[in-house]
């Protein structure tokens, strides 16, 4: 019976030391191993084994992280304030630097982005900053990267996400905006005038080489008038002068004709 008794209890003790020698490391994890304090080894995702009371593992996440930069009230380059907000994304890809070069990543990452969005976006004009984000996002990445290497984190990607203007420089841009759709409307109607211009230089050569071609226009203008029953005529000065051209001649045929009928009447006589 104490046999038995025994054996129980060194079972319970077994499993009781199994259960604490045996620990689970995810796949998006990676473990690392402190013996004593000082890190022994860096174990892969699975069943792992550490030594009870002596071992203590420390899981680190190797996901990207999504963290939002808080808008930063930042001075661009040509003096104008404007509040400008980013978003980063990293990841752990040294798991053992991340623990023992560091306290907090998360807290670190942020503050050093938010000096780093203030520095780079305060080195360009609003203009570039507005135009050039994709170079923007570029620098400030490449620097947190830079930073962020001796502690076991790569920067993936940095975006700039909000960029908030004052009410007086969304007026001066939107007045800018008009002023300039307003020119490029000038140009276009003047290109058109002077594709017109060129066009009815062309007409007047062909109705002054060909006389009759400015008639036949004028009587199809007359046309046009007509076809909406229109009670008012318009006679073209061209036309007028052709009609007083026109009766002037028949004048004269008449004038010409009697002229030539009374010397005969007289010799009746």
């Amino acid at each position: 019976m104490a046999a038995l008794v025994v054996l129980i209890v060194v079972g319970v003790l077994a499993l009781i030391s199994l259960s604490l020698s045996l620990r689970i490391v995810k796949q998006y994890e990676q473990g690392v191993v402190f013996r004593l304090g000082r890190v022994v080894a860096v174990r892969e995702p699975g069943l792992i084994r550490i030594v009870p009371v002596v071992d203590v593992i420390r899981r680190v996440s190797l996901r990207v992280v999504t963290m939002p930069i808080e808008s930063q009230g930042i001075i661009t380059r040509d003096n104008v304030s404007v509040d400008v907000s980013a978003v980063a994304y990293f990841r752990v890809v040294d798991a053992m630097k991340s623990l023992v070069a560091i306290e907090n990543i998360a807290a670190a990452i942020n503050q050093i982005a938010q000096t780093t969005l203030r520095k780079v976006v305060g080195q360009h004009t609003l203009d570039e900053t507005l135009a050039e984000t994709d170079r923007v996002n570029a620098s400030i990445r490449q620097i947190l990267d830079g930073a962020t290497e001796d502690w076991g984190v790569l920067v993936t990607l940095v975006e700039l996400k909000d960029i908030q203007l004052p009410e007086s420089m969304q007026r001066a841009m939107a007045r800018q905006a008009e002023a300039e759709r307003e020119k490029r409307a000038k140009i276009i109607a003047a290109e058109g005038e002077r594709l017109a211009a060129d066009a009815l230089g062309d007409a007047s050569d062909v109705m002054v080489a060909h006389p009759l071609a400015l008639q036949l226009r004028n009587l199809q203008t007359l046309v046009e008038i007509g076809a909406d029953k229109n009670t008012t005529v318009v006679f073209p000065a061209p036309l007028m002068s052709t009609i007083q051209e026109l009766g002037t001649f028949l004048a004269q045929e008449t004038s010409a004709v009697a002229t030539k009928r009374a010397p005969t009447g007289l010799r009746g006589a």
